[in-house]
């Protein structure tokens, strides 16, 4: 279902880890420096994951298993991509004011791979420990093309946002996605879809809820 490519399988691009309210909402409104998903608690939506002990930003031993761990350490494997729309990578409309600002993340980004930014406003690619940022104005299916060959054999992972996912769902360009489902309605932002079911016509789809309080959808080609 949500397994990866590569080992002589197709390229797939994945959506992995994608985590949305009750209501389908996968950001708040409002976005800004100070709040990266505007007025949506970022501890309400990913908690789960945070907790696992496979999580990619855990430094400390312990954190809990079973169905969320799984999950939790399927999302980097066989990745050798991202793509991104610019409202991931930071809060800044419009044109570039300065290249100072280098993402979310810190000196050490965790994605590991090169990362596609899609935006209107082209900037000079910006490297930070292993990973590399490409700003690129691209049509989904183009940056899917730079992705995949820059992933040398393995999976491209759209990391979202949602308004990106969507983009990409349109294009009937998404292979499998994991999304976990918040037990909280934000009741407006960004919404990937008012009910999984409007997917039903491409994807199979099967839902397995945690105890955690998460249920976590998986979706592959019919």
């Amino acid at each position: 279902m949500t397994a990866a490519g590569g080992a002589g399988g197709p390229q797939l691009l994945r959506v992995q880890c994608f985590n949305v309210s009750r209501d389908g909402f996968g950001s708040g409104e409002g976005q800004s420096l100070e709040r990266p998903f505007g007025h949506a608690d970022p501890g309400s939506l990913f908690s789960w994951a945070g907790a696992t002990a496979s999580w990619i930003n855990r430094t400390d031993p312990g954190g809990t298993r079973g169905l969320d761990d799984y999950l939790t350490r399927d999302h980097a494997r066989n990745r050798g991509a991202e793509i991104m729309g610019r409202n991931k990578f930071g809060p800044q409309r419009g044109p570039w004011k300065d290249h100072e600002w280098q993402g979310w993340w810190g000196d050490n980004p965790p994605f590991h791979t090169p990362v596609f930014v899609l935006t209107h406003y082209p900037r000079p690619s910006l490297t930070l420990a292993d990973t590399t940022f490409h700003f690129i104005e691209a049509k989904p299916a183009e940056a899917l093309a730079l992705a995949k060959e820059a992933a040398n054999g393995q999976d491209v992972r759209l990391g979202g946002g949602v308004a990106t996912v969507r983009e990409f769902l349109e294009a009937d360009l998404v292979d499998t996605m994991h999304i976990a489902v918040a037990p909280i309605d934000l009741g407006r932002g960004e919404q990937l879809w008012k009910t999984p079911e409007e997917l039903e016509d491409r994807f199979h789809i099967e839902s397995a809820p945690s105890v955690s309080g998460v249920t976590h959808l998986l979706f592959w080609r019919r």
